[in-house]
């Protein structure tokens, strides 16, 4: 009921071509063999979550060009690799979010993290809340015909395990979702770059994260890009990957520390189970009065399935802040 959980930082160039992906995923599958050999001795390591663009990162500003040049599909040769890692060591693998291209949504990229374990994929996210307007990937939830979970849930033997993607984060809803599925561990896969990431004064990953991980009663395993200006530009990336309980404590931190980076840090389950059965106090969700709130119940935004762009995410900010 108790083990320990590791986030990876990365700072690869930007890849031009999908055929780059490969040597990356190499390097975090030994990243992640050796940490689990290298602790071996002392605790065991079950839970890795990767960073936000770790596979590609969006360097073209139009769909096409990505869709065309840099996202693949799911399941893939990389994918295998994680599999096999999780079979070896009896592990699971939250990946780095790869640009994924789907034949039944032809053009449409995704933003899409993988749960795998031993038994292979367990589940499939893809970004609900993209970095607008500058990421021009797709949310599923403006596709009409779009039928798979939203927030995906898995219950495993390390504990059940949510996942959302960077921006998803500054959404209270979007992880009090996850969390009301019975999440107890949810995982952060981000590229959050400066001035809001880890640096000071803003400071809004470390904020964000310690703020929905108490809120939601959650552990927090967040792993954020680690790339410097010259290989992601045009951002510098933190880094600042984090473990953080259910009471908001930062239990591990890379603190302002950019580059390839690893934190590892406990996960009690019976802990968080406890306190989940006895605590009255500042329990959140059981305190929550729904009928108190009306603004989730607007009806959203009118959208299309048409595949987004620079111009068009802007024109649907600006209809937003007339609403």
């Amino acid at each position: 009921m108790r083990y320990y959980a590791a986030t990876i930082q990365t700072n690869f160039p930007a890849p031009k071509s999908r055929k780059e992906i490969g040597h990356r995923c190499q390097s975090m599958c030994q990243m992640i063999e050796q940490t689990v050999l290298g602790y071996e001795p002392f605790f065991d390591v079950r839970l890795f979550v990767l960073p936000e663009f770790g596979h590609q990162v969006p360097i073209y500003s139009e769909a096409k060009d990505i869709h065309d040049k840099l996202a693949i599909e799911i399941p893939n040769k990389h994918t295998v690799k994680y599999h096999d890692l999780c079979k070896k060591y009896e592990i699971f693998i939250q990946t780095a979010s790869f640009l994924e291209k789907d034949k039944k949504y032809p053009g449409h990229v995704f933003n899409t993290t993988l749960l795998i374990g031993p038994e292979g994929i367990l589940s499939k996210y893809r970004k609900v809340n993209t970095w607008i307007p500058w990421e021009v990937h797709t949310s599923p939830v403006d596709l009409d015909d779009y039928d798979q979970p939203l927030f995906p849930v898995v219950d495993t033997e390390i504990g059940k395990i949510g996942v959302a993607i960077c921006y998803d984060w500054l959404f209270p809803e979007c992880i009090r979702e996850i969390a009301s599925q019975g999440a107890e561990i949810i995982n952060r896969v981000s590229a959050y770059m400066d001035p809001w990431g880890s640096t000071s004064p803003m400071e809004w990953w470390s904020l964000v994260n310690r703020t929905r991980a108490l809120e939601n009663m959650v552990y927090v395993v967040a792993a954020n890009q680690g790339a410097s200006f010259k290989n992601y530009p045009p951002f510098s990336w933190p880094g600042g990957s984090m473990i953080v309980d259910f009471d908001g404590r930062i239990l591990a931190s890379a603190g302002e520390n950019s580059g390839e980076k690893i934190v590892v840090a406990p996960i009690d389950l019976s802990a968080i189970r406890q306190e989940k059965k006895r605590r009255q106090g500042h329990d959140t969700l059981a305190h929550y009065r729904k009928n108190a709130y009306t603004y989730h119940h607007q009806k959203r935004l009118e959208t299309d399935s048409d595949i987004p762009t620079i111009n068009t995410l802007k024109t649907r900010i600006e209809n937003a802040k007339k609403k």
